[in-house]
């Protein structure tokens, strides 16, 4: 009897496990790839767009990094009312409306307007990726769960592997109804998200309970077995949602992301530029197509190292060692003007950077819940997006300065490697593994 029932429970386990995964994922995969095709493709417009309006690298880095101001203002509120409404209602909304302006953002004609468009979309998107973290909360277990934020988080270097060429092919082709190829580069980008708004407000269930994929059984289980992990971070460290803002661990994480953000969204934000001045001469349509390299390679890293961390129920390493080695990659980048050797130094950011997210953002629901998780993960992804103001910004700023990007690129490189000692010095928590188990520590490898 013991034995039929411990059957069953696997049986139920793997498949509601993967028909969450079939259903949910690849849905939320499309919506993200948009999401961060929206959020960098001003790297590829600047390769035009800069001349046009006559934007100073300073300028640039600021436009690209304005939009994480805005980001920041709405984080936490946003997240707090799609815990509220449902995520099915305020996704949509989220998605909508930024698609709207993304897609206006081509018609600007100053560098202020581009300031101010930039900023608003910041305001639009803010709460899309905290919500959905917290979304995914509702859906999968603590030892699915950087795994699962992987296979969305694969969004960012897929946005730029699909992204990169037609952006290239765009700037150097389309130039329709006497509108420069940039502004078209932005406009197209930009309406998808208004459709997918639209499909999410259709498609997406907010708990399982709404779940028409799942038979009653499969929403019994999976709802048992959050509430169970719900339980267990109560009694090990309950924390409020006023507590959360307070709370120490979540602003040493939110400082691991300040770090990890600088350099992140450096690499985003000005490779395309990068690329360009490596190869020097070649097209738009070039510098895109090889822009695919780094991406696929940090893709790999991704799926791969968040896979090996589930399995291990290990972090902290997991994430430190990763994004120290982008850190020191991007370091040496300013040592070769080789274009194979840049390439190179450059695939091992993507693969430092991308692979140590996913177990990044798992973090936070290791040790928060229900209003708590929705106020601590969009308080720490909001600090971390600062991150991604400053970088930009900072980059820009010296390259006005000194003429040389690389120099730039130094201080997201010696970011990095801050993220990365953090990361390495992280003090442990209770983690819910399996029924009647103890919690392990997720130092422990």
């Amino acid at each position: 009897m013991g034995k039929e029932s411990t059957t069953g429970a696997g049986s139920i386990e793997v498949r509601t496990i993967r028909k969450l995964k079939i259903r949910l994922i690849p849905f939320l995969f499309a919506l993200y790839v948009i999401a961060f095709v929206d959020r960098i493709n001003l790297g590829f417009a600047a390769l035009t767009m800069n001349r046009e309006l006559a934007i100073t690298s300073q300028q640039f880095g600021f436009a690209a990094g304005v939009f994480f101001l805005g980001y920041f203002v709405l984080e936490v509120p946003s997240n707090l009312m799609l815990h509220k409404l449902g995520a099915r209602v305020w996704i949509a909304r989220i998605l909508f409306t930024w698609g709207t302006i993304a897609a206006l953002t081509g018609f600007v004609q100053t560098a202020h307007q581009l300031y101010i468009l930039r900023f608003v979309l910041g305001l639009a998107e803010a709460g899309y990726f905290p919500g959905i973290l917290l979304y995914l909360s509702y859906w999968f277990r603590q030892r699915e769960k950087a795994q699962a934020i992987a296979l969305l988080l694969a969004g960012i270097p897929v946005a730029s592997i699909l992204g990169a060429p037609v952006s290239g092919i765009i700037l150097d082709h389309v130039h329709w109804l006497g509108l420069s190829s940039w502004r078209w580069l932005l406009i197209l980008e930009g309406l998808p998200a208004v459709v997918g708004g639209v499909l999410a407000y259709f498609l997406l269930p907010s708990r399982p309970s709404q779940a028409k994929f799942l038979n009653d059984d499969e929403k019994n289980w999976i709802t048992h077995e959050l509430e169970r992990e719900d339980k267990r971070k109560h009694e090990t460290q309950p924390v409020s949602a006023m507590q959360t803002l307070i709370n120490r661990r979540v602003w040493y994480l939110a400082g691991i992301g300040f770090a990890h953000g600088f350099g992140t969204y450096t690499f985003s934000f000005w490779l395309p530029q990068l690329m360009k001045l490596v190869l020097t001469g070649s097209s738009n349509s070039l510098v895109g197509f090889l822009v695919v390299i780094p991406n696929v390679v940090g893709l790999v890293g991704m799926i791969l190292v968040s896979r090996h961390s589930d399995r291990k129920l290990e972090r902290r390493y997991h994430m430190g060692i990763p994004v120290a080695f982008g850190g020191v990659a991007l370091l040496l980048l300013g040592a070769t003007h080789s274009p194979a050797l840049s390439i190179a130094l450059l695939s091992c950011v993507a693969l430092g950077v991308y692979s140590s997210l996913p177990v990044f953002f798992a973090l936070p629901s290791e040790f928060l819940t229900g209003f708590s998780a929705a106020a601590g993960i969009a308080l720490i992804t909001s600090v971390a997006n600062l991150g991604g103001f400053a970088g930009p910004y900072t980059v820009g700023f010296v390259r006005q300065s000194t003429g040389s990007l690389y120099t730039g690129l130094a201080c997201a490189g010696i970011s990095l490697l801050l993220s990365g000692i953090l990361a390495l010095i992280l003090p442990g928590v209770a983690v819910p593994d399996r029924p009647n188990q103890q919690p392990i520590n997720t130092t422990q490898v």
